[in-house]
């Protein structure tokens, strides 16, 4: 008799089957930051699980944050980070050292997809001019060197794929004056998935997905129409760091993009999990005229 585990793992990569034949050649933007970019273990499943997606067809292109480590270095140097509204105030010195460190953490994400044979390339949104942004305000004040995406110039990354390459991008732009500032990564990742025409979008993050009840864990939602999110935030479902990750999601779906997915990033195999089964892991939001792969009642 065939041990059952076996079995389970022959139905797992039959169930991946449909996915794989449905996104072949297609591009997938993942959006990778929060606590896996801090645990070394979940690091490598999370570049992993990117990897184990080109090679099966996909195209995938990572762009990555680095707000915890940022926060860490500018402790480290004894400068002391201020927030307004939730933003880092970034000021010359500031935004020299955010810079630095975003360089340093791409760079080890390109050694580790480099050492799992995939060719990777790793830039900041400076290069080729691929994100051009403007002096953003919150709320009228003034919060230094950080930048809202006014345009995407998406040639660089189309080369990168078309000669094989997997582009890992960190969210540093410029201005029309060459004014360099740093750029919130889920912007970024919305603004690149949108420019590039992306099959799907994928935010890997602290957070399991979007639940009915934030402090209970089992009114998950596995997917939702662009309405349905605009519902949940209206009538207060969703609140704090939520509300703009939806909006993003929903920015995103309007503007072209065929899926976004926010999941746990601390889940091991998360991205995989999501992908590749029918009730996924996380939150899948889709186009009103989107298929639901998963359905409650089944």
């Amino acid at each position: 008799m065939v041990n059952q585990k076996y079995l389970d793992k022959a139905e797992v990569l039959i169930e991946a089957l449909p996915y794989i034949q449905r996104f072949n050649r297609k591009i997938v933007v993942v959006k990778y930051g929060g606590s896996a970019m801090i645990d070394q273990e979940l690091k490598e499943n999370v570049i992993k699980d990117v990897a184990l997606l080109k090679l099966v067809g996909f195209k995938p292109i990572i762009v990555h944050g680095g707000g915890k480590e940022i926060s860490r270095w500018v402790s480290k140097v004894g400068m002391e980070p201020h927030f307004i509204n939730g933003l880092r105030v970034t000021d010359e010195a500031t935004m020299e050292l955010a810079e630095m460190v975003l360089a340093k953490v791409n760079k080890e994400l390109v050694t580790i997809v480099q050492s799992l044979g995939i060719k990777a390339v790793g830039i900041s949104g400076k290069d080729g001019g691929l994100l051009q942004v403007e002096k953003k305000y919150s709320d009228g004040q003034d919060i230094g060197y950080v930048g809202d995406v006014s345009e995407v110039n998406p040639k660089i990354l189309y080369d990168l794929l078309e000669k094989d390459f997997l582009p890992i991008i960190f969210p540093v732009g410029m201005d029309k004056e060459f004014r360099t500032y740093n750029i919130n990564a889920d912007d970024a990742a919305c603004a690149i998935a949108e420019a590039i025409h992306a099959e799907k979008l994928a935010f890997l993050s602290d957070i399991e997905g979007v639940c009915r009840d934030v402090h209970d864990p089992s009114t998950l939602i596995s997917e939702l129409h662009v309405s349905e999110a605009q519902k949940l935030i209206q009538e207060g479902y969703v609140g704090g760091g939520m509300i703009p990750k939806l909006k993003n999601c929903i920015d995103a779906i309007e503007k072209g993009v065929n899926r976004v997915h926010i999941l746990d990033g601390r889940i091991p195999h998360s991205l995989l999990l999501e992908i590749f089964t029918n009730k996924g892991i996380g939150t899948a939001i889709l186009r009103e005229d989107g298929q639901k792969y998963y359905h409650e009642d089944k």
